[in-house]
C-alpha cells in the first residue's frame, strides 16, 4: 500500500519509496528557486528492510510515493533454528520470519514482539 504526496510535504523520520524499496528519511535539504527554475530538494534515505543508503534529487513540486508502514505486535509461537513462527495479535494470522543474528537472544517462545510491515515485506522491530 502506498500513497502519493509532494516532496515539499516530506519530513525527516517519515518514509519514502525509492527503487521500489520502503526507506526512512534521514535528511532533507531544499534550495531556493532560481532565475530559471523551481526550488529543488535533496533527500537522503536508508532502506527500511535492506539498510542501503539512497538519495533522491528533484523539484519540491514533484509527486512521490510514500509507503504505508504499520507497526504491529505478534506472539512467538515456536522457534526452529533461525526461523520464528509468529501469530499477529490483531487478526490472529500466523506467518514465519527469519530472526536476525542481533535478535536471537531477545526472541523467546511465548513472548510478544513488535514488527514492521510495508510493501508486502515484514521485519522484526525490537527496541531495547
Amino acid at each position: 500500500m502506498k500513497q502519493q504526496v509532494e516532496v515539499k510535504e516530506l519530513k525527516e523520520g517519515k518514509y519514502l519509496i525509492i527503487d521500489d524499496e520502503a526507506c526512512i528519511i534521514k535528511s532533507i535539504s531544499k534550495s531556493k528557486p532560481g532565475k530559471h527554475g523551481s526550488a529543488k530538494a535533496r533527500i537522503e534515505v536508508i532502506g527500511l528492510f535492506d539498510g542501503q543508503k539512497r538519495s533522491f534529487i528533484g523539484s519540491v513540486a514533484t509527486k512521490v510515493y510514500v509507503p504505508i508502514v504499520e507497526r504491529k505486535n505478534a506472539q512467538v509461537i515456536s522457534i526452529v533454528g533461525n526461523i520464528a513462527q509468529l501469530m499477529d495479535m490483531g487478526d490472529f494470522s500466523t506467518f514465519e520470519i527469519v530472526i536476525p543474528d542481533e535478535y536471537k537472544e531477545k526472541v523467546k517462545e511465548g513472548e510478544e514482539v513488535s514488527y514492521i510491515t510495508a510493501l508486502g515485506k515484514i521485519k522484526l522491530d525490537i527496541r531495547t
